[in-house]
């Protein structure tokens, strides 16, 4: 299982959980149904670890993937864009056969997820 993250990601995500003032602080990549696609990406803060995780130590901070994501984002590249007054992640998944316009939903050839509306 592997997970890539820019060098302007990885400052984007040392940032974030910095400010997050927390001392065990994590960020958690998966997939969940849903989305224009079918599967949407999840990044989020997180403190708690179940025995289904996975710990991948980057240099300034621990991703977590739980195990059932991981046949969706093996080899994901996680990166951060800016322009103008936004930001934001983008993922480059080599398992994605559709992607949304956003960028923040995919379907897979052997799986489609749930489909449903983006907010």
């Amino acid at each position: 299982m592997n997970v890539e993250i820019s060098e302007r990601a990885s400052e984007k995500i040392a940032e974030i959980l910095l400010s997050a003032n927390t001392r065990d602080s994590f960020l958690r990549v998966g997939v969940e149904e849903g989305g224009c696609s079918g599967l949407s990406y999840t990044l989020v803060l997180d403190e708690q670890h179940t025995e289904e995780d996975m710990v991948f130590n980057k240099d300034k901070f621990s991703i977590v993937v739980h195990t059932k994501s991981i046949p969706f984002i093996d080899g994901l590249e996680i990166d951060y864009e800016e322009s103008g007054m936004i930001g934001g992640f983008t993922m480059n998944n080599p398992n994605a056969k559709v992607s949304c316009g956003c960028g923040a939903s995919f379907r897979m050839a052997n799986y489609r997820g749930e489909v449903k509306k983006c907010d």
